[in-house]
């Protein structure tokens, strides 16, 4: 049986906002660079860097 491993980061590659996954919330948070939020755009659609070379399957 394959184990799914989703993606734990991601940046999105039109503004360069990174995120990191946090287990205890649930949900997406916005990684600190230099003790700041990188918000990257606030108008952006977001475009994500998971793509054809991420693998979500365990080996």
């Amino acid at each position: 049986m394959a184990t799914i491993v989703p993606p734990n980061e991601r940046e999105c590659e039109r503004c360069g906002r990174r995120d990191r996954w946090d287990d205890d919330l649930g949900t997406w948070r916005i990684v600190e660079s230099d003790g700041e939020k990188a918000y990257g755009s606030p108008f952006c659609l977001h475009e994500w860097s998971i793509n054809g070379a991420y693998n979500p399957l365990a080996e």
